[in-house]
């Protein structure tokens, strides 16, 4: 049965009941019996979870940084009313008016049905802003990416209001943004909820090591089997999203801080300009060692050159700018000469010379050596039309190399293994006198040519060093 009466509503009634008047089609009537419907349910639902306030108050710290399941946002806000902010900002406020929650929504932006710019700003009780603030960025970013996605800009917080800035974006950045400002914790929850067992046994390992368990990537210690250097390349690489020799040096700086400190392989990290101190407990020289010749490769992969100092409990590490100057520039010389392997040459002997005026440089040589090494193999490739290396034209080019800077060396090759003696080396003695760093250079010059030949094909045994008072140096050369 159908009753018609004649009633008068107050203009503040008359602008709640207008979202339900524009949904139904301008029907006043309908627009009510909408409006009825749903207050009764939301109030059966309200009445049906009433809680305390403190109890309240301490979900909505303990959800913080966390967002919302979609399917729990999409039952707050319907999604369809993203097809206008007016309308969207309207039902905002009659929602938690009904809900009682203190809170008022302002919505400004340049277009109402397609923004590309809009603020919004939440004001109202404490505990309640950061929550709604949370809800509504998602809400916004979540229903932009179909057609024009909105990334969070700033986030403006104070006691009684919090302003968020949206921008045009894309898909990425948008919901990227979202992480950042309001999602913190999210993946972090989700993960941990995904392998419970898991991460309970890897904690519970953790607190009873008194967190001295050292976790590391599968590759970091299968290196460290196998008795290589390990670095931490490929974990730096997967944070950054980016090659290692992309990163910046001073984002690279923060990138080893965050890795070496949260796997345990060093207790504190510090950062003093371009300068890594790394604190550690390792009584085992050899260890630290490791350690120091594993950091250093780490920031020369980067393309920056350090060397490494022990004092006790901590390893410092000294952005040696000077020497990767100027092992660039003899780099980059021997790359655009145009002068054949002669010159090249020359170019390394002058500059190994100079090193007795370079103090405290060893692990900067080690780049040095290895970088030069390649480029000599490079010009001899080239020189001799080659277009896959084996040990017959490896030993052929050694020969050929030796011969030019007068170092006396002999090769025996049984088919398989390649045994190289150095008799007599000219370069790590000099007036009788023998100067390590020289010496070690043109180990590392060795190991570089054999890198660039073979790649991780090649397997080097050293039998014996030339020091002081020996006449030869002895390697096997394996490939695997």
């Amino acid at each position: 049965m159908n009753i018609t009466r004649h009633i008068s509503l107050e203009d503040e009634y008359v602008e709640k009941l207008k979202p339900y008047v524009e949904k139904n089609g301008g029907n006043f009537g309908a627009a009510i019996r909408d409006m009825i419907n749903k207050a009764d349910n939301r109030n059966a639902k309200i009445n049906s979870s009433i809680i305390d306030l403190p109890l309240f108050n301490w979900i909505l710290t303990e959800i913080d940084d966390k967002l919302l399941p979609p399917e729990i946002l999409d039952e707050f806000i319907d999604p369809d009313m993203m097809n206008s902010l007016d309308k969207l900002e309207r039902y905002l406020n009659l929602r938690f008016a009904e809900l009682k929650w203190d809170a008022c929504v302002s919505l400004k932006f340049d277009n109402d049905m397609f923004p590309g710019e809009i603020i919004i700003e939440v004001m109202g009780e404490h505990h309640k802003l950061k929550f709604i603030a949370s809800m509504l960025a998602q809400y916004l970013v979540k229903n932009s990416l179909k057609q024009a996605p909105l990334e969070i800009m700033s986030v403006i917080n104070s006691n009684d209001a919090i302003k968020v800035e949206f921008s045009g974006s894309n898909k990425i950045d948008a919901l990227r943004s979202l992480e950042t400002f309001f999602g913190k914790t999210d993946e972090l929850i989700n993960t941990v909820k995904s392998r419970p067992d898991f991460w309970k046994s890897l904690v519970n390992r953790h607190l009873l090591s008194n967190y001295n368990m050292v976790t590391v990537h599968r590759n970091f210690y299968e290196d460290l089997m196998a008795g290589k250097v390990p670095a931490a390349e490929i974990t730096i690489e997967d944070l950054a999203k980016k090659p290692i020799k992309e990163i910046p040096l001073l984002e690279m700086l923060d990138y080893i801080k965050e890795v070496f400190e949260s796997s345990r392989i060093v207790d504190r990290v510090e950062i003093e300009k371009d300068k890594l101190i790394l604190f550690h407990n390792y009584r085992n020289k050899e260890a630290v060692e490791k350690l120091k010749k594993s950091s250093a490769a780490l920031l020369e992969a980067n393309g920056h050159l350090y060397d490494a100092k022990s004092t006790a409990n901590i390893l410092i590490l000294t952005h040696r700018a000077d020497v990767g100057m100027k092992i660039n520039e003899i780099v980059e010389s021997l790359k655009k000469s145009n002068n054949k392997l002669d010159q090249e040459l020359l170019i390394f002997l002058g500059f190994l010379k100079g090193l007795k005026d370079m103090p405290d440089i060893h692990l900067s040589l080690t780049s040095l050596g290895g970088r030069i090494g390649k480029s000599l193999m490079h010009e001899y490739e080239k020189e001799n039309s080659i277009t896959q290396w084996n040990l017959e034209k490896f030993q052929k080019a050694l020969q050929n190399i030796d011969s030019r800077i007068h170092r006396e060396s002999e090769w025996k090759f049984d088919g398989k293994d390649l045994l190289y003696t150095i008799r007599k080396c000219n370069l790590a003695s000099e007036n009788n006198e023998f100067n390590t760093y020289i010496c070690h250079t043109a180990r590392e010059v060795f190991k570089g040519a054999l890198n660039y030949a073979f790649g991780n094909k090649a397997e080097l045994s050293i039998k014996h060093l030339l020091t002081h008072g020996d006449n030869f140096c002895e390697v096997v050369i394996k490939i695997h």
